[in-house]
């Protein structure tokens, strides 16, 4: 795919957000250890943010959805980027919590906001793999920025990290000033009808799909150190090339993804690429023992999981009409709901003293939940629609 430079800057943002949001998982012992807490109050700093991504999402996209595109992301961006600054100065537990919390609330409507204005900017038919080019941003987070940022915070200091992250904001308020095209605001804008897209089933259907569905993900990554060290047996230093293999998949099946939703339909896409992590999450659960293996589907893992990302956000967009905008971002909203959802109850078997392994089948059952939900949306409301238009052509 060529890249378009107007889209360069939401690559930026999704690079900043996806550091801030998974370098804290690799901070908790130094955070813990700087602020004299324990690691599972530390915990508590992901949760914060979580919640602050539930909550900014669907207000801040009601909020300033009346303004210009343009100038809704950079307003977003000056929050992300000064509570991420704040966040590198908080002096105690207390007002990182609360920095965390508002350095979250940006998430959401960031990635809301942009997927429309991506599939505006993007040629018809090429909506799906534009969208994909501002989630890149994320995986080549994970792929450099998180492993970058966990070694500096070990190595030197965790508010370092949250330095960097705020720099990458300042470059993102500075792209999207000069790259970024002006796009108008929306017209005769009714926050009743934008409100109302919570009205349909359609929309529940798909916000539960998320939910749940991409929880499989969180069950898996939320515990593949351990996976790797116990189960697979590597030693404690190579988790941070494993995180980058993982990464690397991430980077690709983004793309993947984008192809796929334009190819044939964002609804077919979320089902099969869901029944794919259902799949390779049960090969994680059984072939972890083995270290090539083990590295082989963490690859595969994180393709597949992210490779979801765009054709969400473009089954959120054709179902909203009117309110595009609040939908995509309430897609953002159920995919931390997921994040929460598949680290507790991935959590469950290692309560009871099962291995790590176990995690990636809790993961593999909320995979296949998500993608029976897909079937659903599927069967009731793409099917009847392809078969009136059917009839229509046949009666002519």
């Amino acid at each position: 795919m060529i890249i378009n430079k107007k889209l360069i800057p939401l690559t930026f943002g999704g690079l900043g957000i996806g550091i801030t949001e998974f370098v804290m998982m690799g901070l908790l012992p130094d955070i813990a250890k700087d602020l004299s807490i324990t690691i599972p109050e530390a915990g508590h700093l992901i949760s914060a943010y979580a919640l602050g991504v539930v909550i900014g999402a669907p207000l801040l996209v009601l909020i300033a959805g009346k303004y210009p595109p343009k100038y809704i992301l950079l307003g977003l961006m000056v929050l992300f980027t000064l509570f991420n600054a704040f966040s590198a100065f908080a002096p105690s537990y207390t007002t990182l919590f609360m920095a965390r919390l508002f350095s979250g609330l940006p998430h959401g409507a960031f990635f809301g906001v942009g997927s429309v204005v991506a599939s505006r900017i993007a040629p018809k038919g090429k909506e799906a793999q534009a969208v994909s080019l501002m989630f890149a941003g994320l995986t080549i987070a994970n792929l450099v920025g998180v492993p970058l940022g966990t070694y500096i915070g070990h190595n030197y200091s965790w508010r370092y990290s949250f330095a960097i992250v705020s720099l990458v904001g300042i470059m993102t308020l500075l792209s999207l000033k000069y790259w970024l095209p002006n796009l108008p605001a929306v017209k005769n804008r009714n926050i009743r009808t934008e409100l109302s897209f919570f009205t349909k089933r359609e929309a529940w259907l798909i916000i539960f799909m998320i939910s749940i569905g991409t929880g499989g993900l969180f069950c898996w990554i939320s515990y593949i150190a351990p996976l790797m060290t116990e189960v697979a047996g590597f030693d404690e230093a190579n988790v941070t090339y494993i995180l980058m293999l993982a990464g690397s998949g991430m980077l690709v099946g983004n793309f993947i993804g984008g192809y796929l939703a334009d190819k044939f339909s964002p609804s077919k896409a979320c089902l099969s690429l869901l029944l794919a992590m259902c799949a390779i999450l049960i090969m994680v659960f059984f072939v972890s023992f083995n270290p090539i293996l083990a590295l082989v589907t963490t690859f595969l893992t994180g393709a597949i999981a992210f490779a979801l990302a765009a054709p969400i956000q473009m089954l959120m967009i054709k179902t909203a009409k009117d309110s595009e905008m609040i939908a995509a971002s309430a897609s953002q909203a159920s995919f931390n709901i997921g994040n929460a959802l598949g680290a507790f109850f991935g959590g469950l078997p290692l309560v009871y003293g099962m291995s790590y392994n176990y995690p990636s089948l809790v993961g593999a059952a909320m995979a296949l939940i998500g993608a029976a939900f897909a079937y659903w949306i599927i069967r009731r409301f793409t099917k009847p629609n392809s078969i009136k238009r059917v009839s229509k052509q046949e009666a002519t």
